[in-house]
């Protein structure tokens, strides 16, 4: 195992090198001008000059690739000019946000989507396999902002259910202890229930947005890769064996339709993670999609080539996780290997 997964940290080396030279590259031919923006509108062409000297970005761009790898080499990836802080301590701040309300949006959609491809495979024509293929087709055509927007409309504006999409928190509560980071989970472990109820108020709008996004492919893959395993030999040796009906569809057949399953999860988890820039936007979420967005729109280079590449390490990992999970689901993998 640990061979393995040092192969797959090794093949993914060029793909971080790749996506550090096109970030790179990409950022320094977005339309606007840098120290222009930051100089003012009021601005003499020497002080943006001086500026822009100031930043760099007077020299040729081989010389700037150049510091750009050397900064990196020590854990550098530069200050953001919008907020005036190190890159890394901003996505270090605001990677927590973003990691729970994914990870809420992606479980809400695992505890409806798979058993719900999974009735829908068992009862096959029924009422229930028609609501799964109405969902599927709804979550594909809706557009994730668009969702989002149309949520808040409803639970917030017409019913009053939600809060103000403000952020994590309201104005009134305080973030609890920073321990993981996840206020769900920090605010649980600290006994501070009120804060709880507040947090989880803030983001289950946000996730079951997100949830709505994903439970389309996940509903059909499960439901596929369970139509294709009932309809096996060995699953009808198992009826004719008179196992009960529950054992033969959880204890085999779902086991062995995993696979495809877990796939789709990791390619979801890959879909929600930038899917999350516009939920962010929407529900003024302080997570790194947003982070990223503002600096993008102030070509402010160094946030935006942070977030990519962390994106890019996140990606890597996922990929590694599913490896992983591969081997513990069916042990023919790891003999494969």
């Amino acid at each position: 195992m640990l061979a393995q997964i040092a192969r797959r940290l090794a093949t993914a080396i060029p793909s971080i090198i790749g996506v550090i030279i096109v970030t790179f590259l990409l950022t320094r031919v977005l339309p606007g001008d840098t120290a222009a923006y930051f100089a003012g509108p009021a601005a003499t062409p020497q002080a943006i000059e001086e500026i822009r000297a100031k930043l760099g970005l007077d020299k040729p761009l081989p010389v700037q690739f150049v510091a750009y790898v050397k900064d990196l080499a020590t854990g550098n990836l530069g200050n953001s000019l919008t907020t005036g802080q190190p890159v890394l301590d901003d996505l270090r701040a605001r990677l927590p946000a973003s990691a729970e309300l994914t990870l809420l949006g992606l479980l809400l959609s695992i505890l409806i989507a798979v058993p719900l491809g999974i009735l829908a495979a068992v009862r096959q024509g029924s009422w229930i396999d028609h609501l799964c293929r109405i969902v599927a087709t709804a979550g594909v055509s809706l557009p994730v902002f668009f969702t989002g927007l149309l949520l808040v409309y409803v639970f917030y504006f017409r019913l009053g259910w939600a809060p103000a999409p403000l952020g994590r928190l309201d104005f009134f509560y305080s973030a609890p202890p920073d321990i993981t980071g996840f206020y769900l989970i920090d605010s649980l472990a600290t006994g501070d229930f009120e804060t709880f109820r507040a947090a989880f108020s803030q983001i289950w709008l946000p996730a079951v947005t997100l949830a709505i996004f994903s439970l389309a492919p996940i509903a059909r893959m499960t439901r596929a890769s369970m139509l294709a395993v009932l309809a096996s030999d060995f699953v009808r040796t198992a009826r004719a064996s008179g196992l009960k009906p529950s054992k033969i569809v959880l204890g085999y057949a779902f086991r062995n339709a995993l696979l495809p399953v877990i796939t789709t999860l990791g390619m979801v988890f890959s879909f929600l993670l930038g899917a999350n820039v516009l939920v962010e936007k929407v529900f003024a979420w302080p997570g790194i999609g947003s982070y990223a967005i503002e600096a993008l729109i102030t070509s402010d280079y160094a946030p935006v080539q942070g977030f990519v590449l962390a994106m890019a390490i996140l990606y890597v990992l996922l990929n590694l996780a599913i490896d992983i999970l591969y081997g513990l689901v069916d042990p023919r993998v790891r003999i494969e290997a």
